[in-house]
């Protein structure tokens, strides 16, 4: 009987050993890594981002508040900017530049028009920005370009038009196009 206690007590001990063999093994066999989905047409993207000009200086960011959500492929954003996320997946940080042509565009000198002076607020400025309507009913920032005595010169080109942008960018979250 001393025997066959032994016996299954050295049995125990292998499997055992077996057993932290195999558990010590698989601990050691590399992960495979889970990737979230690519950035692709269709996709619904979460980033967050800040925008600088040559300078340096921020014209704009999002980083402490809500995420800037868009569909890849639906000119949605700048043509650069969204070029450049393409193939990016959440977690994914970039820097990217981005040109004129690829952004707003340079910009246009007949892109003006003359308005009477009463139609705007006063105490107007050259340089200070309005919110202007287009005949198809959206809304687009305008500069005042010259005060004449009745009438304001308006200068309809994005304020960005002809400025090389820098983004530094963070994808948040991006969710495949849905089939």
């Amino acid at each position: 009987m001393p025997d066959e206690i032994g016996g299954k007590m050295k049995r125990a001990a292998v499997t055992l050993s077996i057993l932290l063999l195999a558990l010590s093994v698989a601990q050691a066999q590399p992960k495979e890594k889970v990737l979230s989905p690519a950035i692709e047409s269709g996709s619904t993207v979460q980033f967050e981002y800040t925008l600088k000009d040559d300078d340096g200086t921020v014209l704009d960011s999002n980083k402490g508040r809500g995420p800037l959500t868009y569909t890849q492929g639906q000119k949605q954003i700048i043509p650069g900017l969204e070029k450049a996320l393409n193939g990016m997946r959440a977690g994914d940080e970039k820097q990217v530049t981005v040109q004129p042509e690829d952004a707003y565009g340079p910009p246009d000198p007949a892109a003006q028009t003359e308005v009477p002076k009463e139609v705007l607020p006063p105490n107007l400025k050259v340089g200070t920005q309005l919110v202007a309507r287009s005949r198809e009913g959206e809304t687009m920032l305008v500069r005042v370009k010259e005060i004449k005595e009745t009438t304001v010169i308006i200068d309809l080109n994005h304020p960005l038009a002809g400025k090389i942008l820098h983004f530094d960018v963070k994808v948040l979250g991006v969710e495949p196009p849905k089939k």
